[in-house]
């Protein structure tokens, strides 16, 4: 028992001795801190501790500039794809116009073999329809390889507005032109009939095209004078259609106000805006003949129409159109005064009779307060108070000689709302 108590005291002892030590070591460790941070281990005052809130401030400088630049980079990134968005949309658009031309093309070829492949009976009363929309052409580019990727470029959905210009018309071409960029019409082609055309086109950032020599049309078109160079145009024509292209032929001497290709019905061969001034003229009308010494058969039923102008017309990449074409190149290199506006309707109006087969073309009359010439717009529109209201598609200004003075009044008056710009000259070409 005794040996247990001693033992038992004896680690009572050296226990004790090692507290004693552990506070001894605590006191000096103090003492030693009290020395060297008089002002508190974690004081703000402490020269130590200035180096990292520095450090930090510094960081959160370097943050904020990083997500500044973040902030930047996200927003060109949504403006880069709400661009990419608008040209997706454009090209959805454009993919079902295709379609919808497409499928048109398939059902019309359908209507077409049923027509043409076997008799077969007509329908009810009123059901029947005949074929109004000829079939293009297989598009042959072997025609014009050059000219083949000039278009392939510059017209949509197969079709563009293109006019025939030489030097001479220059002033009215810069006119035309720039109203067609103010409309945002991209697909259009200026035929330049001389090297000054060419540098003039290049110039002002216009689509050219210049046809390979060719003594028989180069010769008119660097000299010849308005009614010349239009004659040109029913050959030059003619490639762009075996091409398989539609063509919107426009003289130079119109001012585009809209676009037109949103106002044509393509379900003709030749869609041609008219020298009528009413819907009578326009449109066609009976006109009745009087003749007294016919007696009770005095008066005679006669059908009119003013002519289609020949300097604005839209042409399908059909056989009859081609055929059109060639039957008025044809007669203008062989008749020697034959005025170009009258072949061309002579061609699409007058019916086969004995010693003459006709053409068989479809064609369609543009609404003439679209599609309007200037005797409408001179002599009846800018004196009716709504007809004025209304904006044509194109304004042509083929009934007035001094046709560049009435272009310039009619961008004042329609694209910069100028309202008296259209009154100081005279209906007709008369000036008091």
């Amino acid at each position: 028992m005794a040996v247990g108590r001693r033992e038992k005291s004896s680690q009572f002892s050296t226990r004790g001795s090692r507290i004693a030590a552990a506070i001894g070591i605590g006191i000096v460790v103090g003492c030693v801190f009290a020395f060297l941070f008089p002002n508190g281990f974690f004081s703000s005052n402490q020269p130590t501790q200035i180096r990292p809130l520095s450090k930090s401030n510094l960081e959160v400088d370097s943050s904020s500039c990083e997500s500044t630049e973040k902030i930047n980079r996200l927003k060109s990134d949504i403006m880069s794809l709400s661009d990419k968005n608008v040209e997706l949309k454009r090209q959805v658009r454009e993919l079902n116009e295709k379609l919808r031309l497409a499928e048109q093309g398939k059902d019309h070829a359908r209507d077409q073999f049923m027509v043409l492949s076997e008799p077969h009976k007509a329908g009810p009363f009123g059901t029947v329809k005949a074929l109004r929309t000829n079939p293009t052409v297989t598009p042959d580019e072997t025609v014009n390889p050059r000219l083949a990727k000039i278009l392939a470029d510059v017209a949509i959905r197969k079709e563009l507005i293109v006019a025939v210009a030489n030097s001479n018309v220059k002033p009215m071409l810069e006119v035309w032109f720039t109203n067609i960029k103010k409309v945002g019409i991209p697909n259009y082609l200026v035929v330049a009939l001389d090297d000054a055309i060419v540098d003039f086109c290049k110039s002002n950032d216009v689509p050219f095209y210049k046809r390979d020599p060719d003594e028989a049309i180069d010769s008119v078109g660097k000299t010849g004078g308005n009614h010349a160079v239009s004659g040109l145009k029913f050959r030059i024509l003619r490639e762009f259609l075996q091409l398989g292209y539609s063509v919107l032929f426009s003289d130079v001497d119109i001012v585009f106000l809209q676009n037109p290709f949103d106002h044509l019905y393509r379900d003709s061969d030749v869609e041609s805006m008219s020298d009528g001034h009413n819907n009578m003229t326009a449109y066609g009308f009976n006109d009745v003949f009087d003749e007294p010494a016919m007696g009770w058969a005095r008066y005679a039923h006669t059908m009119r129409i003013w002519v289609y102008n020949s300097g604005f017309f839209y042409i399908r990449p059909t056989i009859p159109s081609i055929e059109l074409l060639d039957r008025i190149a044809g007669r203008l290199a062989r008749e020697a005064n034959a005025w170009d506006q009258a072949v061309y309707n002579e061609e699409l109006f007058f019916p086969s009779h004995p010693g003459y087969v006709g053409l068989h073309a479809a064609k369609r009359t543009m609404d003439f307060y679209l599609f309007m010439n200037s005797k409408v717009l001179f002599k009846t529109v800018r004196k009716d108070a709504n007809l004025k209201k209304l904006k044509p598609v194109i304004v042509h200004v083929n009934y007035h000689p001094d046709k560049l003075l009435r272009m310039k009044a009619v961008v004042e008056f329609y694209v910069n709302g100028k309202q008296d710009a259209l009154d100081p000259f005279p209906d007709g070409s008369e000036w008091q």
